[in-house]
């Protein structure tokens, strides 16, 4: 199949369009700067250290909002980690106890800090590539966005994706209060999105393959006919959370960003082998590529 036989695309968005990995290594600075134990960590040990609490906490509450879900996994590494200095620093076995009381009642307690991490989603950058490229792939497909996230912090990303500066009515291009967000097809508003699925909307996290069966499912709604899975094309990043439940599902080998310099998703080269059809090292240069397949079949 060529890139032009796909009339849908299944985009992962943190990762592929914003840069997830500097968006979270960023907001750990505060807590990472201030601890023996992490302050020399590689950006790479940090993010998978991170990530690894991200995916415990998913698998085990795959309900929990998003900007909650990082306010605890945040949590949860802060008391690793004051736990790791309270052991260093304790001189009998009685201080260690007491530190781990401590740590133990406050576990379910997120503080100031945690919630201010799990907040920073809106801050986290879009890469330099990801809004000509959306245009241009617009153009061509119906783009859907299926993310492990919640609609209110997707809302801040969703200007961003539209929009490299601001617009005037932003609150138009935050989720509804009902109903399905159907972006494209908002009054008011300039985005290349026909559909926006979120962890909230679905129940699960990717990568389960309930989310791919809701956007599958609500797509052959709006459509009035049966979506079938090898109809869409993924477009991710990661290879574990996206590419491998694609895979799963029956959809086509999709298109992986490799993006240089990703840490998070990755798999081994048996590990990933069938997995994706297609591998670019931009959302660019994907676009490019399916403008100039356009191109030649026009000729």
């Amino acid at each position: 199949m060529s890139l032009n036989d796909f009339k849908y695309i299944i985009f992962d968005c943190y990762g592929t369009l914003c840069d997830w990995e500097s968006g979270i290594y960023t907001a750990l600075q505060p807590l990472l700067s201030r601890s023996l134990t992490a302050k020399d960590w590689t950006r790479q040990h940090a993010l998978e250290t991170f990530t690894q609490i991200e995916l415990d906490l998913q698998s085990t509450h795959p309900t929990m909002l998003y900007s909650d879900l990082l306010a605890a996994a945040h949590g949860v590494l802060r008391r690793s980690l004051q736990s790791d200095a309270s052991a260093e620093e304790a001189t009998s076995a009685e201080e260690t106890t007491s530190a781990e009381e401590t740590t133990s009642a406050q576990e379910t307690t997120p503080t100031k800090e945690d919630k201010v991490f799990g907040a920073s989603i809106k801050d986290w950058p879009i890469f330099p590539d990801t809004v000509p490229a959306l245009r241009t792939l617009a153009k061509t497909y119906k783009l859907v966005i299926l993310s492990n996230v919640d609609k209110q912090s997707f809302g801040h990303t969703h200007v961003q994706l539209c929009h490299s500066t601001a617009p005037p009515n932003i609150e138009a291009y935050m989720p509804p209060t009902s109903g399905l967000w159907l972006p494209s097809a908002t009054p008011g508003i300039d985005s290349p999105f026909t559909l926006i699925l979120t962890a909230q909307d679905t129940g699960a996290y990717k990568p389960s393959l309930i989310g791919f069966c809701a956007t599958l499912s609500t797509l052959s709604f709006l459509e009035g006919s049966e979506i079938k899975p090898h109809e869409v094309l993924s477009v991710a990043q990661s290879l574990v959370h996206d590419h491998t439940p694609a895979h799963e599902m029956g959809m086509h080998p999709g298109v992986w960003i490799d993006r240089d310099g990703a840490v998070m998703g990755l798999l081994g080269d048996r590990e990933r082998e069938g997995l994706y059809g297609w591998r670019f090292g931009t959302l660019g240069e994907f676009a490019g590529a399916v403008e100039e397949e356009e191109n030649n079949l026009a000729k």
